[in-house]
Protein backbone atom coordinates (compact mmCIF):
# COMPACT_ATOMS: atom_id res chain seq x y z
CA UNK A 1 0.00 0.00 0.00
CA UNK A 2 1.30 3.43 -1.35
CA UNK A 3 -1.12 5.59 0.20
CA UNK A 4 -0.14 7.87 3.15
CA UNK A 5 -2.64 6.90 5.47
CA UNK A 6 -4.01 3.38 5.88
CA UNK A 7 -7.48 2.43 4.86
CA UNK A 8 -8.03 0.98 8.79
CA UNK A 9 -8.40 4.28 10.07
CA UNK A 10 -11.63 4.71 8.11
CA UNK A 11 -14.62 2.76 9.90
CA UNK A 12 -16.54 3.28 7.10
CA UNK A 13 -15.35 2.16 3.51
CA UNK A 14 -12.76 2.98 1.65
CA UNK A 15 -12.95 2.20 -2.15
CA UNK A 16 -10.22 3.28 -4.55
CA UNK A 17 -10.57 3.75 -8.64
CA UNK A 18 -9.30 0.24 -9.78
CA UNK A 19 -11.23 -1.58 -7.00
CA UNK A 20 -14.00 -4.42 -8.02
CA UNK A 21 -16.54 -2.66 -6.65
CA UNK A 22 -15.17 1.03 -7.54
CA UNK A 23 -18.00 1.60 -10.48
CA UNK A 24 -21.65 0.82 -8.65
CA UNK A 25 -19.94 3.14 -5.91
CA UNK A 26 -19.30 5.89 -8.62
CA UNK A 27 -22.78 4.97 -9.98
CA UNK A 28 -24.54 4.87 -6.65
CA UNK A 29 -23.05 7.98 -5.91
CA UNK A 30 -25.52 10.28 -8.24
CA UNK A 31 -29.68 9.38 -8.34
CA UNK A 32 -29.67 10.34 -11.48
CA UNK A 33 -29.80 7.77 -14.02
CA UNK A 34 -27.91 9.85 -16.14
CA UNK A 35 -24.09 9.26 -14.84
CA UNK A 36 -21.45 12.23 -16.09
CA UNK A 37 -17.85 10.90 -17.06
CA UNK A 38 -16.19 11.93 -14.00
CA UNK A 39 -13.95 9.56 -11.78
CA UNK A 40 -12.84 10.19 -8.16
CA UNK A 41 -9.50 8.70 -7.20
CA UNK A 42 -11.40 7.66 -3.90
CA UNK A 43 -14.93 7.12 -2.51
CA UNK A 44 -15.02 7.20 1.36
CA UNK A 45 -17.99 5.97 2.51
CA UNK A 46 -18.34 7.77 6.08
CA UNK A 47 -19.71 5.64 8.95
CA UNK A 48 -19.85 7.75 11.82
CA UNK A 49 -18.88 11.20 12.13
CA UNK A 50 -15.28 10.59 13.01
CA UNK A 51 -14.61 9.57 9.50
CA UNK A 52 -14.83 13.08 8.58
CA UNK A 53 -12.00 14.89 10.05
CA UNK A 54 -10.71 10.98 9.25
CA UNK A 55 -11.14 11.30 5.40
CA UNK A 56 -10.39 15.18 5.27
CA UNK A 57 -7.62 14.01 6.60
CA UNK A 58 -6.81 11.10 4.08
CA UNK A 59 -7.39 13.52 1.50
CA UNK A 60 -4.85 16.87 2.41
CA UNK A 61 -1.83 13.78 2.94
CA UNK A 62 -2.93 12.68 -0.98
CA UNK A 63 -2.60 16.73 -2.44
CA UNK A 64 -6.40 15.12 -3.26
CA UNK A 65 -9.61 17.64 -2.93
CA UNK A 66 -12.78 16.65 -1.22
CA UNK A 67 -16.70 16.42 -2.71
CA UNK A 68 -19.47 15.60 -0.59
CA UNK A 69 -22.43 14.14 -1.23
CA UNK A 70 -25.53 13.21 1.50
CA UNK A 71 -27.59 10.63 -0.57
CA UNK A 72 -30.14 12.42 -2.60
CA UNK A 73 -30.98 14.22 -5.91
CA UNK A 74 -27.93 15.99 -7.00
CA UNK A 75 -28.99 15.98 -10.97
CA UNK A 76 -25.74 17.16 -12.57
CA UNK A 77 -23.78 15.19 -10.15
CA UNK A 78 -21.24 17.75 -8.93
CA UNK A 79 -20.19 15.34 -6.39
CA UNK A 80 -18.02 13.40 -9.04
CA UNK A 81 -15.02 14.81 -10.07
CA UNK A 82 -12.38 13.67 -11.47
CA UNK A 83 -9.16 12.48 -9.01
CA UNK A 84 -10.86 13.87 -6.17
CA UNK A 85 -11.36 12.19 -2.85
CA UNK A 86 -15.41 11.21 -2.85
CA UNK A 87 -16.95 12.08 0.81
CA UNK A 88 -20.72 10.21 0.93
CA UNK A 89 -22.15 10.64 3.97
CA UNK A 90 -25.25 8.53 3.32
CA UNK A 91 -25.26 6.52 6.02
CA UNK A 92 -25.04 9.14 8.58
CA UNK A 93 -28.74 9.02 8.69
CA UNK A 94 -29.78 9.06 12.74
CA UNK A 95 -33.07 11.22 13.26
CA UNK A 96 -33.51 12.34 16.76
CA UNK A 97 -36.60 14.18 17.59
CA UNK A 98 -37.59 16.40 20.63
CA UNK A 99 -41.57 16.81 20.25
CA UNK A 100 -40.73 18.50 23.72
CA UNK A 101 -39.17 21.65 22.22
CA UNK A 102 -40.04 21.09 18.87
CA UNK A 103 -36.32 20.35 17.32
CA UNK A 104 -34.57 17.36 16.36
CA UNK A 105 -31.39 16.54 15.50
CA UNK A 106 -30.41 15.00 12.24
CA UNK A 107 -28.03 13.43 9.56
CA UNK A 108 -27.48 14.80 6.44
CA UNK A 109 -28.77 11.30 4.85
CA UNK A 110 -32.17 11.41 6.71
CA UNK A 111 -34.54 11.92 3.77
CA UNK A 112 -37.87 13.56 3.88
CA UNK A 113 -39.95 10.55 4.11
CA UNK A 114 -37.90 9.77 7.04
CA UNK A 115 -38.67 12.97 9.18
CA UNK A 116 -42.36 13.49 7.83
CA UNK A 117 -42.59 9.82 9.43
CA UNK A 118 -40.62 10.71 12.48
CA UNK A 119 -43.01 14.05 13.05
CA UNK A 120 -46.36 13.00 12.20
CA UNK A 121 -46.88 11.35 15.80
CA UNK A 122 -45.63 14.14 17.44
CA UNK A 123 -48.17 17.00 15.29
CA UNK A 124 -45.02 18.48 13.49
CA UNK A 125 -44.08 19.24 10.17
CA UNK A 126 -41.24 21.33 8.18
CA UNK A 127 -42.00 22.68 4.16
CA UNK A 128 -40.08 18.78 3.54
CA UNK A 129 -38.96 18.52 0.27
CA UNK A 130 -41.38 17.69 -2.74
CA UNK A 131 -39.17 13.90 -3.52
CA UNK A 132 -39.85 11.58 -0.59
CA UNK A 133 -36.08 10.50 -0.98
CA UNK A 134 -34.45 13.89 -0.96
CA UNK A 135 -31.73 13.74 1.52
CA UNK A 136 -31.33 16.35 3.98
CA UNK A 137 -28.00 17.51 3.42
CA UNK A 138 -28.13 18.83 0.11
CA UNK A 139 -31.70 19.87 0.49
CA UNK A 140 -31.18 22.49 3.81
CA UNK A 141 -27.45 23.76 2.20
CA UNK A 142 -28.65 24.65 -0.75
CA UNK A 143 -32.26 26.40 0.36
CA UNK A 144 -34.98 24.32 0.45
CA UNK A 145 -38.19 24.81 -1.60
CA UNK A 146 -40.35 22.38 -0.08
CA UNK A 147 -44.20 22.12 0.37
CA UNK A 148 -45.94 25.18 1.75
CA UNK A 149 -42.66 27.03 1.28
CA UNK A 150 -45.23 29.99 0.21
CA UNK A 151 -46.37 30.09 3.49
CA UNK A 152 -43.80 28.77 5.56
CA UNK A 153 -40.32 29.44 3.57
CA UNK A 154 -37.55 27.88 2.74
CA UNK A 155 -36.94 24.83 5.11
CA UNK A 156 -32.89 26.53 5.45
CA UNK A 157 -34.68 28.84 7.58
CA UNK A 158 -35.89 26.56 10.11
CA UNK A 159 -32.20 25.14 10.60
CA UNK A 160 -30.57 26.69 13.83
CA UNK A 161 -27.62 25.42 14.26
CA UNK A 162 -25.55 23.24 11.74
CA UNK A 163 -22.41 21.02 13.22
CA UNK A 164 -19.89 21.04 10.51
CA UNK A 165 -15.88 19.97 10.08
CA UNK A 166 -13.69 22.69 8.05
CA UNK A 167 -11.00 21.68 5.57
CA UNK A 168 -8.25 21.58 8.29
CA UNK A 169 -9.93 18.93 10.29
CA UNK A 170 -11.72 21.03 12.88
CA UNK A 171 -15.38 20.57 14.19
CA UNK A 172 -17.07 23.77 14.41
CA UNK A 173 -20.73 24.17 15.92
CA UNK A 174 -22.32 27.37 13.75
CA UNK A 175 -25.50 29.68 14.54
CA UNK A 176 -26.45 32.72 15.32
CA UNK A 177 -24.06 33.17 17.90
CA UNK A 178 -20.79 30.96 16.65
CA UNK A 179 -19.59 30.88 13.39
CA UNK A 180 -22.64 32.82 12.34
CA UNK A 181 -20.61 33.71 8.76
CA UNK A 182 -20.40 29.73 8.24
CA UNK A 183 -23.91 29.27 9.45
CA UNK A 184 -25.02 32.21 6.87
CA UNK A 185 -23.44 29.99 3.86
CA UNK A 186 -25.00 26.40 4.76
CA UNK A 187 -28.03 28.13 4.59
CA UNK A 188 -28.00 28.37 0.70
CA UNK A 189 -23.98 27.75 -0.52
CA UNK A 190 -25.02 24.11 -2.03
CA UNK A 191 -22.73 22.24 -3.34
CA UNK A 192 -20.35 25.47 -3.04
CA UNK A 193 -20.82 24.82 0.91
CA UNK A 194 -16.79 24.60 2.37
CA UNK A 195 -16.95 22.26 5.35
CA UNK A 196 -18.88 18.66 5.85
CA UNK A 197 -22.30 19.62 7.83
CA UNK A 198 -22.42 16.45 9.83
CA UNK A 199 -25.85 17.32 11.51
CA UNK A 200 -28.50 19.91 11.44
CA UNK A 201 -30.66 21.21 14.91
CA UNK A 202 -33.79 22.11 13.28
CA UNK A 203 -37.14 23.66 14.39
CA UNK A 204 -40.45 22.61 13.19
CA UNK A 205 -43.91 24.12 12.61
CA UNK A 206 -47.13 22.51 14.15
CA UNK A 207 -48.58 20.18 11.53
CA UNK A 208 -51.43 22.42 10.01
CA UNK A 209 -54.31 20.04 10.93
CA UNK A 210 -55.28 19.04 7.16
CA UNK A 211 -54.12 19.35 3.41
CA UNK A 212 -56.72 19.74 0.91
CA UNK A 213 -55.67 19.23 -2.64
CA UNK A 214 -57.97 19.55 -6.13
CA UNK A 215 -56.32 20.05 -9.75
CA UNK A 216 -57.92 20.06 -13.24
CA UNK A 217 -55.73 18.74 -16.37
CA UNK A 218 -56.55 20.84 -19.70
CA UNK A 219 -55.10 20.08 -23.31
CA UNK A 220 -52.42 21.96 -23.75
CA UNK A 221 -53.44 24.46 -25.84
CA UNK A 222 -55.69 25.84 -23.33
CA UNK A 223 -52.52 27.01 -21.98
CA UNK A 224 -52.93 30.73 -22.32
CA UNK A 225 -56.44 30.26 -21.52
CA UNK A 226 -55.87 29.41 -18.23
CA UNK A 227 -52.78 31.19 -17.09
CA UNK A 228 -54.96 34.35 -17.57
CA UNK A 229 -57.06 33.27 -14.89
CA UNK A 230 -55.21 30.98 -12.79
CA UNK A 231 -52.49 33.93 -12.22
CA UNK A 232 -54.38 35.99 -11.16
CA UNK A 233 -56.59 33.40 -8.98
CA UNK A 234 -53.66 32.08 -7.20
CA UNK A 235 -52.36 35.60 -6.31
CA UNK A 236 -55.30 36.46 -4.49
CA UNK A 237 -55.02 33.20 -2.53
CA UNK A 238 -53.15 32.64 1.24
CA UNK A 239 -49.87 32.10 1.51
CA UNK A 240 -51.07 28.75 2.66
CA UNK A 241 -52.48 28.06 -0.96
CA UNK A 242 -49.11 25.93 -2.85
CA UNK A 243 -50.43 26.53 -6.72
CA UNK A 244 -48.26 24.47 -9.49
CA UNK A 245 -48.28 24.27 -13.33
CA UNK A 246 -47.39 21.45 -14.42
CA UNK A 247 -46.75 21.03 -18.28
CA UNK A 248 -46.14 17.17 -19.81
CA UNK A 249 -45.10 16.00 -22.83
CA UNK A 250 -47.03 13.50 -22.87
CA UNK A 251 -50.45 13.58 -20.59
CA UNK A 252 -52.28 10.59 -20.34
CA UNK A 253 -55.60 12.40 -19.19
CA UNK A 254 -54.91 14.37 -22.55
CA UNK A 255 -54.57 11.63 -24.98
CA UNK A 256 -56.55 11.88 -27.73
CA UNK A 257 -57.88 8.96 -30.57
CA UNK A 258 -54.23 9.19 -32.27
CA UNK A 259 -52.48 8.80 -29.24
CA UNK A 260 -51.04 10.33 -26.09
CA UNK A 261 -50.99 14.45 -26.33
CA UNK A 262 -49.35 17.09 -24.20
CA UNK A 263 -51.21 18.57 -21.56
CA UNK A 264 -51.43 20.79 -18.74
CA UNK A 265 -52.65 19.76 -15.11
CA UNK A 266 -53.21 22.33 -12.22
CA UNK A 267 -52.99 21.40 -8.97
CA UNK A 268 -53.94 23.46 -5.33
CA UNK A 269 -52.82 22.89 -2.42
CA UNK A 270 -53.98 24.31 1.04
CA UNK A 271 -52.51 23.59 4.13
CA UNK A 272 -55.48 24.62 6.54
CA UNK A 273 -56.44 23.67 9.86
CA UNK A 274 -59.48 21.33 9.03
CA UNK A 275 -60.57 19.89 5.56
CA UNK A 276 -63.75 22.04 5.37
CA UNK A 277 -61.60 25.11 6.12
CA UNK A 278 -59.45 24.02 3.16
CA UNK A 279 -62.62 23.22 1.25
CA UNK A 280 -63.66 27.02 1.58
CA UNK A 281 -60.29 28.38 1.04
CA UNK A 282 -60.11 26.82 -2.79
CA UNK A 283 -63.37 27.44 -3.75
CA UNK A 284 -61.65 30.00 -6.28
CA UNK A 285 -60.08 27.57 -8.12
CA UNK A 286 -62.85 24.94 -7.95
CA UNK A 287 -64.99 27.75 -9.72
CA UNK A 288 -63.23 27.69 -12.53
CA UNK A 289 -64.99 29.64 -15.44
CA UNK A 290 -64.16 27.18 -18.37
CA UNK A 291 -64.19 23.73 -16.20
CA UNK A 292 -65.89 22.42 -19.11
CA UNK A 293 -62.96 22.51 -21.14
CA UNK A 294 -60.93 20.54 -18.52
CA UNK A 295 -60.28 16.43 -19.40
CA UNK A 296 -59.75 15.64 -15.83
CA UNK A 297 -61.17 17.12 -12.54
CA UNK A 298 -60.21 16.36 -8.95
CA UNK A 299 -62.41 18.00 -6.43
CA UNK A 300 -61.15 19.35 -3.12
CA UNK A 301 -60.39 16.18 -0.84
CA UNK A 302 -57.59 15.35 1.97
CA UNK A 303 -54.69 14.24 1.44
CA UNK A 304 -51.25 13.34 3.38
CA UNK A 305 -47.40 14.48 3.15
CA UNK A 306 -47.17 10.21 2.32
CA UNK A 307 -49.53 11.13 -0.68
CA UNK A 308 -48.12 14.17 -1.39
CA UNK A 309 -45.08 12.60 -1.82
CA UNK A 310 -46.37 9.65 -3.41
CA UNK A 311 -47.61 11.75 -6.03
CA UNK A 312 -44.13 14.06 -6.71
CA UNK A 313 -42.03 10.13 -6.99
CA UNK A 314 -44.55 9.29 -9.24
CA UNK A 315 -43.03 12.10 -11.18
CA UNK A 316 -39.60 11.55 -11.35
CA UNK A 317 -38.54 8.05 -11.07
CA UNK A 318 -35.30 6.79 -9.54
CA UNK A 319 -34.07 4.59 -12.79
CA UNK A 320 -34.88 7.75 -15.36
CA UNK A 321 -32.19 9.90 -16.92
CA UNK A 322 -32.58 13.66 -16.21
CA UNK A 323 -31.12 16.80 -17.19
CA UNK A 324 -32.60 19.85 -15.28
CA UNK A 325 -32.41 23.36 -14.86
CA UNK A 326 -34.44 26.23 -13.32
CA UNK A 327 -35.16 29.63 -13.79
CA UNK A 328 -35.86 32.87 -11.63
CA UNK A 329 -37.40 35.19 -14.38
CA UNK A 330 -38.54 38.90 -13.98
CA UNK A 331 -40.79 38.03 -16.39
CA UNK A 332 -44.69 37.70 -15.73
CA UNK A 333 -45.85 34.06 -15.31
CA UNK A 334 -48.50 34.19 -17.93
CA UNK A 335 -45.58 34.86 -20.13
CA UNK A 336 -43.39 31.70 -19.15
CA UNK A 337 -46.49 29.55 -19.21
CA UNK A 338 -47.25 30.51 -23.11
CA UNK A 339 -43.09 30.04 -23.31
CA UNK A 340 -43.51 26.18 -21.21
CA UNK A 341 -46.15 25.22 -23.85
CA UNK A 342 -44.22 25.90 -26.55
CA UNK A 343 -41.28 23.86 -25.37
CA UNK A 344 -42.93 20.79 -24.03
CA UNK A 345 -44.83 20.75 -27.20
CA UNK A 346 -41.35 20.04 -29.12
CA UNK A 347 -39.57 17.66 -25.95
CA UNK A 348 -38.10 14.95 -27.96
CA UNK A 349 -39.39 12.22 -24.79
CA UNK A 350 -42.69 12.06 -23.55
CA UNK A 351 -41.69 11.83 -19.99
CA UNK A 352 -40.35 15.20 -20.00
CA UNK A 353 -42.24 18.03 -17.78
CA UNK A 354 -41.93 21.87 -17.05
CA UNK A 355 -43.11 22.31 -13.79
CA UNK A 356 -44.22 26.06 -13.01
CA UNK A 357 -44.98 26.46 -8.71
CA UNK A 358 -46.56 29.55 -8.39
CA UNK A 359 -44.35 31.96 -5.43
CA UNK A 360 -42.83 28.83 -4.31
CA UNK A 361 -41.11 30.76 -1.38
CA UNK A 362 -42.14 33.31 1.26
CA UNK A 363 -39.57 34.81 3.65
CA UNK A 364 -39.52 32.48 6.52
CA UNK A 365 -39.26 32.74 10.14
CA UNK A 366 -36.09 34.64 9.82
CA UNK A 367 -36.97 36.84 7.15
CA UNK A 368 -35.11 36.64 4.01
CA UNK A 369 -32.19 39.50 2.72
CA UNK A 370 -28.71 39.05 4.76
CA UNK A 371 -29.88 36.01 7.08
CA UNK A 372 -28.74 32.82 4.31
CA UNK A 373 -26.84 32.99 1.16
CA UNK A 374 -30.35 31.52 -0.14
CA UNK A 375 -32.87 33.92 -1.84
CA UNK A 376 -35.54 33.96 -4.61
CA UNK A 377 -34.06 35.99 -7.29
CA UNK A 378 -36.78 36.21 -9.61
CA UNK A 379 -40.72 37.43 -10.30
CA UNK A 380 -41.87 34.19 -11.25
CA UNK A 381 -40.23 30.51 -11.54
CA UNK A 382 -39.83 27.46 -12.83
CA UNK A 383 -38.14 24.04 -13.57
CA UNK A 384 -37.51 22.19 -16.64
CA UNK A 385 -36.99 18.31 -16.07
CA UNK A 386 -35.85 16.45 -19.62
CA UNK A 387 -36.57 13.00 -19.17
CA UNK A 388 -35.93 9.85 -21.53
CA UNK A 389 -34.51 6.26 -20.42
CA UNK A 390 -32.46 5.21 -23.93
CA UNK A 391 -28.96 6.81 -23.48
CA UNK A 392 -29.17 7.27 -27.43
CA UNK A 393 -31.57 10.29 -26.58
CA UNK A 394 -28.75 11.50 -24.55
CA UNK A 395 -27.93 14.34 -26.75
CA UNK A 396 -31.38 15.28 -28.04
CA UNK A 397 -32.77 15.16 -24.50
CA UNK A 398 -30.06 17.69 -23.31
CA UNK A 399 -30.20 19.90 -26.35
CA UNK A 400 -33.45 20.08 -25.80
CA UNK A 401 -33.53 21.25 -22.25
CA UNK A 402 -30.90 24.33 -22.93
CA UNK A 403 -32.94 25.48 -25.82
CA UNK A 404 -35.68 25.65 -23.97
CA UNK A 405 -33.93 27.58 -21.21
CA UNK A 406 -33.02 29.71 -23.76
CA UNK A 407 -36.62 30.19 -24.61
CA UNK A 408 -37.29 31.01 -21.20
CA UNK A 409 -34.87 33.57 -20.84
CA UNK A 410 -33.89 35.34 -23.94
CA UNK A 411 -32.18 38.35 -22.61
CA UNK A 412 -29.92 36.51 -20.11
CA UNK A 413 -31.50 38.24 -17.04
CA UNK A 414 -32.76 35.37 -15.14
CA UNK A 415 -31.20 33.70 -12.14
CA UNK A 416 -30.98 29.96 -11.16
CA UNK A 417 -32.16 27.62 -7.64
CA UNK A 418 -28.50 26.23 -6.99
CA UNK A 419 -30.13 22.84 -5.84
CA UNK A 420 -31.63 22.20 -9.27
CA UNK A 421 -29.73 24.23 -11.95
CA UNK A 422 -28.16 22.85 -14.62
CA UNK A 423 -24.71 23.52 -13.21
CA UNK A 424 -22.77 21.79 -16.28
CA UNK A 425 -23.79 24.18 -18.94
CA UNK A 426 -21.38 26.84 -18.19
CA UNK A 427 -19.75 29.06 -15.30
CA UNK A 428 -22.61 31.68 -14.88
CA UNK A 429 -24.64 29.17 -13.67
CA UNK A 430 -23.94 29.47 -10.40
CA UNK A 431 -22.67 32.57 -9.93
CA UNK A 432 -26.42 33.53 -11.01
CA UNK A 433 -27.83 31.75 -8.21
CA UNK A 434 -26.93 34.14 -5.81
CA UNK A 435 -28.16 38.14 -5.59
CA UNK A 436 -24.05 39.98 -6.54
CA UNK A 437 -23.57 40.78 -2.88
CA UNK A 438 -24.36 37.16 -1.52
CA UNK A 439 -22.06 35.45 -4.19
CA UNK A 440 -19.08 38.22 -3.52
CA UNK A 441 -19.26 37.26 0.91
CA UNK A 442 -19.45 33.05 -0.41
CA UNK A 443 -16.53 34.00 -2.18
CA UNK A 444 -14.25 35.50 0.87
CA UNK A 445 -16.19 33.31 3.21
CA UNK A 446 -14.08 30.13 1.20
CA UNK A 447 -10.85 32.06 0.88
CA UNK A 448 -11.12 32.83 4.84
CA UNK A 449 -12.61 28.90 5.62
CA UNK A 450 -11.07 26.74 3.06
CA UNK A 451 -7.73 28.86 1.66
CA UNK A 452 -6.33 25.48 0.50
CA UNK A 453 -9.03 25.43 -1.85
CA UNK A 454 -9.49 21.46 -0.20
CA UNK A 455 -12.98 21.24 -1.20
CA UNK A 456 -14.37 21.35 -4.94
CA UNK A 457 -16.64 24.20 -5.17
CA UNK A 458 -19.65 24.63 -7.87
CA UNK A 459 -19.30 22.55 -10.88
CA UNK A 460 -17.29 24.18 -13.93
CA UNK A 461 -16.73 22.67 -17.01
Amino acid sequence: MTDRMSAGSIDGSLIRRGDAEYERARADAVWNGLKPGRFPAEIVVAATEDDVPRALARARAQDLRVSVRSGGHNWSGTQLRDDALLLDLSRLNRCVVDPGSGTAHVGPAVTGRVLASALEPHGLALPFGHCSTVALGGFLLSGGLGWNSRAWGPACSYVEEVEAVTADGSRVVCNERENPDLFWAARGAGPGFFAVATRFRLRFRPHPGAIVTTSFTFPLPETERVAAWAVPTARALPPSVETSFVLSAREPAAATPSGPAPGLTLTSTVFARSAQEGADVLAPVTGCPFADRAVTHRPPEPTSYVALHQGADGKWPGEQRYAVDTLWSPEPYETQLARAARAIAEAPSGDSLVLVPFEPVGPGPQGGGDAMAFSPLGESYLAAFAIWDDPAQDEACTRWLRRSMDAFDPRGTGSHYIAEADLAAGTSRSRRSYAPAGWERLKRLKAHWDPANLFHSYLVP
